[in-house]
């Protein structure tokens, strides 16, 4: 190892420690700008390290839970696996989990790396990791002021991945955006869909990223749509068509909120509450077995998995039911809508917009969220909250949804605990999560309910 690489690692290590010492943050971005200033290739030299394989994990919606089943999935089966668990998936973030991860010498033991990135970053990122295997979700508008309309997120992919020719795709051919960048690439790929309409009609909806050919322009034709781009499409003009998947998820059931599902054989009895999540642990699946990882496991894991991931908990405080869920772009927003109008029961409603950096400045995509269901989601209350609040609550005016707004979300949700229906839905964007999760964990203990999620 280079003295400059181990320069770099002790510089990022001793930086992690004082940010955490000061309580100035978590310590998981800084270090890595740090060590990246002190030697510019050092991703690339932690990257040589892992023994085995690396797997980066890409796409708007549903990347931090599918990287989080991969991780779980090969610590199952006794591997040593190196992840960016906390979400800091620019190139930054991206460093920081690496070298911190090493040991007093500077050397990583790792058998895998499973790393989420953000599509912006992985023109940056790829290069340097050069991974094994990339899997993409999928591909829809997200922070506009920071990606731009969905052309441009296109573009940042299809870049990141043909400069890295060797490595396996794996794609969700669902998304005519993702089957078509994967086709265009000339990396090799496999792919996953689901062939079974188990998405509702306000899943659905009518957010359409793209339902053009990307090869003629003509409007393609679909069988039935999944939400937003996904579904089953051809074109009527260049004969473009939605593949046979390589992996699909077969028999989906709802069974007492939970869904089961057969996969590659196995009759999996899952934790998963939404149907999105059938997808990425398809994708998952999918991703290990094009890198050859050892599966034994897999069913065991996955069945006791936590699909939550600190963005879909449950809590009860003052005896009454509390979700938290993360909705961060418009189709994310609409799959909250369905999930909450399966639920029949009378209900309380809070939802935080923030405008933040992390958010994005641009939160006109409000606009293209389908609220008008709310009027028939039975609930008693509907309140705003965060620095947009007033701008959520015209969204609603404009549905005829009464609501109101406060400044104060602690009082509000104790408020509703004590004195509301006794199921209470918090919806917030990214910069509210982990607040908001912290305050719901705070207030569940303090009643003596405890996380339940």
């Amino acid at each position: 190892m280079k003295l400059r690489t181990v320069l770099a690692i002790k510089c990022a290590k001793c930086t992690s420690y004082l940010i955490k010492k000061l309580n100035r943050g978590s310590g998981v971005t800084l270090p890595g700008y740090v060590a990246r200033l002190i030697d510019p290739k050092i991703l690339s030299a932690m990257s040589e390290m892992v023994r085995e394989k690396t797997i980066v994990t890409m796409g708007t919606n549903g990347k931090t839970t599918t990287n989080a089943i991969l991780y779980k999935a090969l610590l199952a089966e006794g591997k040593k696996v190196i992840i960016n668990r906390t979400g800091a998936n620019m190139l930054n973030g991206i460093i920081s989990a690496f070298v911190l991860a090493t040991d007093k010498h500077g050397r990583l033991d790792a058998d895998y790396a499973c790393i989420e990135v953000d599509e912006i970053a992985s023109v940056n990122v790829l290069p340097q990791l050069k991974p094994d295997c990339a899997l993409l979700t999928n591909i829809s508008r997200d922070q506009l002021d920071r990606f731009g309309e969905v052309d441009i997120t296109f573009q940042k992919l299809k870049t990141g991945v043909t400069s890295v020719p060797d490595t396996k795709l794996i794609i969700n051919c669902d998304d005519v955006l993702s089957y078509t960048l994967a086709s265009e690439s000339g990396n090799p790929f496999v792919t996953y869909g689901i062939s079974e309409q188990i998405f509702d009609d306000i899943s659905r909806s009518e957010i359409r990223e793209s339902i053009f050919c990307r090869s003629c322009g003509k409007k393609l034709e679909y069988d039935f749509f999944h939400y937003g781009q996904l579904g089953i499409y051809h074109c009527p003009s260049c004969g473009l068509k939605r593949p046979e998947p390589d992996f699909t998820a077969t028999e989906i059931e709802l069974h007492d909120e939970l869904y089961t599902f057969k996969m590659d054989g196995m009759l999996i009895q899952s934790t998963a509450r939404t149907p999105y999540n059938i997808y990425n642990t398809l994708s998952a699946y999918a991703a290990l077995n094009a890198l050859g990882a050892q599966r034994e496991h897999f069913q065991e894991m996955i069945e006791s998995f936590d699909y939550g991931n600190n963005r879909e908990d449950i809590f009860t405080i003052n005896g009454a039911r509390v979700q938290l869920h993360l909705a961060k772009n418009p189709i994310g927003f609409q799959q909250k809508i369905s999930l909450v109008l399966k639920d029949p029961k009378p209900k309380d409603i809070i939802i935080q917009i923030n405008d933040t950096y992390q958010d994005g400045e641009d939160i006109s995509w409000l606009w293209d969220v389908d609220f008008q269901y709310l009027a028939d989601a039975q609930a008693a209350t509907i309140t705003t909250n965060g620095t947009r609040r007033f701008d959520m609550g015209l969204r609603l005016k404009y549905e005829d949804i009464p609501c109101d707004s406060t400044t104060d979300l602690r009082s509000t949700i104790i408020d509703r605990t004590t004195n509301g229906t006794g199921n209470l839905y918090v919806i917030v964007n990214y910069s509210g999560l982990y607040r908001t999760n912290h305050l719901l964990n705070e207030l569940a203990k303090a009643s003596k309910g405890g996380n339940q999620a």
